[in-house]
């Protein structure tokens, strides 16, 4: 029994580490992440007003909501107290939340619901992975299965 806790110990470090490793390697490029730690009191009321958003699909406000969650507990999958690494992971959190958010409702709600200055909205709108080259800003169209 003792040597199925110790394996079962060692596993979960090794994929502790490994997870640490995948977050430094994929880490924002371009300064993203300090952005993301500047802005981080205007991104809570964000994810906070989006989350109360009805207009939003319900998924994902569900998303938004577990985020905050997430961002409240004490406890990380990296430790913030770990110098760089202790945040990136939840820059990269925010990020894809904030991504599945604007493709699913488009960045218009984000626009609206913005707290901080256009330099932020600037910031926000990169760390969710849109671009002014971007054609479309409102939702797309859910896809239909075959009729």
């Amino acid at each position: 029994m003792g040597r199925v806790l110790i394996g079962v110990g060692l596993g979960l470090l090794v994929l502790w580490l490994a997870l640490v490793v995948l977050l430094l390697v994929a880490r924002p490029k371009g300064g993203l992440l300090k952005e993301a730690v500047r802005l981080a009191p205007d991104l809570v009321r964000l994810l906070t007003r989006l989350a109360r958003d009805r207009s939003l699909p319900r998924g994902a406000r569900v998303w938004l909501a577990l985020l905050l969650v997430y961002l409240a507990m004490p406890f990380d999958l990296v430790p913030d107290f770990i110098p760089v690494v202790g945040h990136v992971d939840d820059a990269i959190i925010v990020a894809c939340v904030l991504r599945m958010v604007v493709r699913r409702a488009g960045i218009d709600i984000v626009r609206r619901r913005w707290p901080g200055s256009p330099d932020g909205l600037a910031a926000v709108q990169r760390l969710a992975g849109y671009s002014p080259a971007d054609r479309e800003d409102r939702p797309r169209p859910r896809e239909t299965g075959p009729e």
